[in-house]
Order: C-alpha cells, then structure tokens, then sequence
C-alpha cells in the first residue's frame, strides 16, 4: 500500500509539472513526456544528498556543488533530447523547432527539482508515521563480506574517526566505513543520535541516566547537544 501511494505522488507531481510545461507551447501528453524528464533529477537528489557527509565541511560543500551541476546538466541533456525528439514525431515542422528557454533554466529545473524532492520527502515521512511498515533488513559491507542484519539485531553504531563499528546481538560487531551520519539517515525512526560518536536502537535501550544510556550492561555517553531528545524517550518502566 505505501508503495503504491508513493508512486501515486510521483505520477501526480508530473501531472502537477505536465500542466506548466503545456503553456510552454507542448500538447498534453508531449508536456507529459517531458514532464517525466524531471524525474531522474529529482531521484539523483533523493538519493546523493543525504548521503553528504558534513563532518568534514569543504568536502561536503564541494560534493554539493558537483552534485547540483550533475544533476543540473544530465537534467538539461534530457530535456534537449526529449524536446528534439517530440519535434521530430511532430507533423507540422513550423512550430517551436527551439527549446523553450525555461527548460534550460537552472533557476527554474532547481526550482521543480527541490519541489519534487522536498514534497517526496514530507510525503514518505508523513506515511511512516501513519503506516509504519516493518523495517527491511539491513545490507552492508564489512572487511570486503556483506553482512546482512535485521533492525532488531543491531544494537548500536560506534563513529571512530573514518570507522564506524555496527555493534548487534550475541556479542557480534562489524567494521564498515560508512558515515555515522548516513547511517543515521538508514536507520531512521528506529534509532536516535545520542552522541557524535553513538547512534542507538531505540527498541534495544534498558535504562537512562542523565549523561548515561544503558543498553544491557553496556554504558554509552549522552552528549549535551542530543541530551533532551534522549532524556524524552524515558525507557524505564515500573518495577
């Protein structure tokens, strides 16, 4: 079901776009067709952009930067072939033989693109919450072995400078190089920041104290900035 609906937001969002491009001088189903050309992009955005890693500031401003151009060029080139192609299929060779401007724009593919996105993102997140689906088992790469692993089973991950630890039940833990902060971004509801270092199942938490987090026996630091988002989960319960 949630798959469904979330198709159905893509498909009227290029209805929504399919009816701007046709006062551009395209008929409806040639502004349609085009209309879809905006997708990719926003995909490409969807998909990169959460995996920027602002740790380290200069690295992530400038992999913003080529992401935004990438986007922006393979977004033009598709807009050219699309528009070239319709001309082609036309009967009538008199009208619009040119591009309309608006489509080579990027102000304005930006614009549609962060539309699109943005409205993906609220929309998704809205249908978490609900109708929160049973969270798909995790795959990652550990020591060149991919290691698959339920939500359940992971406990924890440990940032240790480029390393990050996936800590899971029965005493396992795996070595990754994958961002803390985009496996944040993958674990999200399910689990919470607590420390620049620690991310945390929140389903896996025994007990809070005020800098510390127990999970079982083992003891993990709560820093200042995440202290009151933690401090609200109050996992103790009556004895």
């Amino acid at each position: 079901m949630q798959r469904l609906l979330v198709i159905s937001y893509w498909v009227v969002s290029v209805l929504l776009v399919s009816l701007v491009l046709t006062s551009l001088g395209y008929r409806f189903l040639e502004a349609v067709f085009v209309g879809t050309m905006f997708l990719p992009g926003a995909l490409m955005a969807k998909y990169f952009f959460p995996k920027v890693d602002f740790k380290e500031r200069r690295t992530a401003i400038r992999n913003t930067v080529y992401i935004v151009l990438g986007i922006l060029i393979a977004e033009v080139l598709l807009f050219l072939v699309a528009h070239y192609y319709i001309m082609n299929l036309r009967a009538e060779q008199q009208q619009m033989n040119d591009i309309p401007q608006l489509l080579t724009n990027p102000a304005f593919i930006a614009i549609i693109l962060t539309a699109l996105a943005t409205g993906s993102h609220f929309f998704e997140a809205w249908l978490e919450r609900k109708h929160p689906a049973s969270p798909a088992p995790i795959t990652f790469t550990s020591e060149r072995k991919p290691i698959t692993l339920s939500i359940e089973e992971i406990l924890y991950v440990e940032s240790n400078d480029d390393v990050t630890t996936v800590v899971a039940t029965g005493g396992r833990s795996f070595r990754n190089i994958t961002p803390i902060s985009r496996w944040e971004a993958i674990l999200k509801p399910h689990f919470i920041r607590i420390h620049r270092s620690y991310l945390v199942n929140k389903a896996a938490i025994t007990d809070i104290d005020v800098d510390i987090l127990l999970i079982g026996e083992t003891q993990l630091p709560i820093s200042r900035k995440y202290k009151d988002e933690v401090l609200a989960l109050n996992p103790r319960r009556p004895d």
